[in-house]
Formats: C-alpha cells, sequence, structure tokens
C-alpha cells in the first residue's frame, strides 16, 4: 500500500505530524479487496455517494439511490451497480467514459459506520448483467482498486422514513419523473415520456416547485 498517499498528501501529513498514524492507518484498513462483512454491508445499502472526474479534471458528486442489494458484488475485486433514469445529463456515465476512475462511499446512517471503495468503471451497454436490472439503461462495473474503512464520528444518526416511489418495479415500469410534465420541457423530453407526461396532465414550474416543497418530487 505504499503507494496510496500522493506527494502532496504526504507534505500535509508532515505539516500536521501524522504521517506515522497515516502509515498505521493504511497497514491496519487498507485493502485490495472485499471482505465477506464489506460486501454483506454493500448489499445492505439502498444509496451511496459515487464520484467521477471530467477532462477537465474537475470532480463531479452524485447520490445514487435503489432498492437494498442494488449494488451487487460478484467477486471481492469487483461491484456492480444500475443507471436509472435520470435528467439527461449523463455527467457521471459521461466521466466514466472518458476517465473511468471512479470514489464510491457507502453509510449507514443508523448504526454509523462508512466504507469508501474506489477502482475503475465500465459502462455496461447490454448483456446479463444488465438484463437483471428492470429498468435499467445501463450497468456500471467497478474494478476495485483499494477499500477501506472510515471513522463514523461525524455520521448523523438518522432513520430512513420510505422507499422512494420511482424505483423500478419488478417489470421495469418506472413512474413518470414529475418534472418530466413540466410544460417547458416537453419538446425536448424523449416521444414516449412526452406522450406520458401529456396523458398525467401538464404543470408549469411553479407547481413543480410548490409540489416539491410539499413533499412531492
Amino acid at each position: 500500500m505504499a503507494d496510496f498517499y500522493t506527494d502532496t498528501q504526504r507534505t500535509l501529513q508532515d505539516e500536521f505530524q501524522t504521517r506515522g498514524l497515516a502509515d498505521r492507518l493504511s497497514e491496519a484498513i487498507l485493502s485490495e479487496e472485499l471482505t465477506a462483512e464489506q460486501t454483506a454491508f454493500i448489499h445492505s445499502r439502498n444509496m451511496f455517494f459515487l464520484s467521477t472526474v471530467d477532462e477537465q479534471g474537475f470532480p463531479s458528486s452524485s447520490y445514487k439511490g435503489g432498492a437494498p442489494g442494488f449494488v451487487r458484488v460478484p467477486n471481492s475485486r469487483t461491484l456492480v451497480f444500475p443507471n436509472y433514469d435520470g435528467n439527461g445529463m449523463f455527467m457521471s456515465l459521461g466521466n466514466i467514459e472518458a476517465k473511468a476512475k471512479v470514489g464510491l462511499l457507502f453509510i449507514d446512517f443508523e448504526t454509523p459506520q462508512r466504507m469508501r471503495v474506489r477502482g475503475e468503471a465500465r459502462l455496461l451497454r447490454d448483456g446479463p448483467m444488465l438484463a437483471s436490472y428492470p429498468g435499467a439503461s445501463i450497468a456500471v462495473e467497478v474494478e476495485i482498486e483499494r477499500v477501506w474503512q472510515n471513522c463514523p464520528r461525524y455520521v448523523h444518526k438518522m432513520q430512513p422514513v420510505e422507499q422512494s416511489p420511482y424505483l423500478p418495479a419488478e417489470d421495469g415500469s418506472v413512474r413518470l419523473a414529475l418534472w418530466k410534465r413540466i410544460d417547458l420541457v416537453q419538446d425536448v423530453l424523449p416521444a414516449a415520456d412526452q406522450a406520458e407526461a401529456e396523458a398525467l396532465g401538464l404543470i408549469t414550474a411553479e407547481e413543480y416547485e410548490a409540489r416539491v416543497a410539499g413533499g412531492d418530487g
């Protein structure tokens, strides 16, 4: 694990006299593959945070949610997650296509703990793995490079209320996102979304904001 820290990270460790601590931690908690316990932790999560980097070097972070077990671990060096319908910007997937390097942060807010994974990802546009995720447009496969636990002391203890009503059903069907019913975006939506929005009834941007403020996202 000697190559884990960068020169700049080492400079800061020396400035704040934590090089020895950093070395001890890397010896104790860093791994190149997932343990059985870490795999079970990932399978129990219904969300994680994903970080990627674009061609200009700018990082991007996003929230990824699904039903518990939507992130899968085929083996100790690989994990897979689906990409569900989004806003069409493709920032995270575009970054993965360009640069591949990713970071994932898994958190348990009920019994505070957190785990980081980093590696290189690729997009799966077809095949059995994608087919096993109803409603997903792409699956993302991550080849794990490092795994480590983090101190959870600053994780706020919270309890979940309910699953998102927008998760794909077993047959792959999904509820149309409320924002896709805004009248101002109809001309740039895919035809199928336009038809469904028309059938459900269009709304104004002001109506959308009011409904979101009321908890209907």
